[in-house]
């Protein structure tokens, strides 16, 4: 697997986390692969063979870009040979507005949007291994063709730093303080913008920071986890985590211990 990750310019960092490629081999048979959640949404162009997604027992085909909204449990995609993925990392409360489209809960998305036109582009920079101007071209395209309608409210603005800084674990009533508007505002800017409420959002930013250091480190301790994290202690930090993930963080530090040997077999993605 072949990792790139490159920030965005000062002009789109409140709206867009990063911008991000893949080259994953997952060999001739086909493979699932697990996604999960955590406070972003996303984007993503693939190419090389053909991507599905498990739904209600049988696998759709999905086409490229497709959307990975705000995830409430994990979600499985199957491919095999080789898959090259470039993405674009989104604030949940800035990419509906980015994209000009109408915000929803949606786990995965397919959508129709001028930004498709990329595909072909882009595939000729990734056939001929020009991953870093496959992502200037991405780049550009929202610097020059999307700025006009990126979210520009100043509430949301605030309100996402304050998140951002502290990982999901102030208050709504220190968000909203933050944000320089009452909770009703900030809850209702919030909903409109990303369908979700502040408190979802800050949930799973905390069960992302959780999910990471398991990841980094399946021995770390539970207790100093839910401290540092603003969790009500280890039983609260243990229930969240099994509500996003399906299972407890005890079984997700094994299983990450096992993916890391076996990857892509195993293979469990942060999108």
């Amino acid at each position: 697997m072949h990792h790139l990750e490159i920030d965005p310019p000062s002009t789109l960092r409140n709206a867009i986390k990063c911008f991000w490629y893949d080259r994953i081999d997952f060999g001739e048979r086909q493979s699932s692969f697990e996604v999960v959640p955590d406070g972003y949404a996303e984007l993503i162009f693939y190419f090389g063979s053909s991507c599905s997604i498990s739904s209600n027992g049988d696998l759709q085909p999905l086409p490229s870009p497709f959307m990975v909204g705000l995830l409430n449990q994990p979600i499985h995609f199957y491919a095999q040979n080789q898959v090259e993925i470039i993405a674009i990392r989104c604030f949940p409360w800035t990419v509906f507005d980015l994209l000009g489209l109408p915000s929803g809960k949606d786990g995965v998305r397919i959508v129709e949007h001028p930004i498709a036109r990329l595909q072909t582009t882009l595939a000729e920079w990734i056939q001929a291994g020009k991953i870093e101007e496959a992502l200037a071209q991405v780049e550009h395209y929202f610097l020059n063709e999307r700025m006009g309608t990126a979210a520009t409210d100043s509430t949301l603005v605030k309100a996402g730093v304050a998140l951002r800084e502290t990982n999901g674990t102030l208050p709504v009533s220190q968000v909203a303080m933050a944000a320089h508007a009452t909770v009703r505002t900030l809850e209702r800017k919030f909903k409109q913008s990303s369908g979700y409420t502040v408190k979802d959002v800050s949930g799973l930013m905390r069960f992302e920071q959780v999910r990471n250091h398991l990841w980094l480190d399946p021995n770390a301790n539970l207790a100093g986890l839910a401290h540092e994290l603003g969790y009500t202690d280890q039983a609260h930090l243990s229930r969240e985590f099994k509500r996003y993930s399906g299972t407890t963080p005890a079984a997700f530090a094994r299983k990450a211990t096992k993916g890391k040997q076996a990857v892509p077999n195993e293979f469990i993605t942060f999108t």
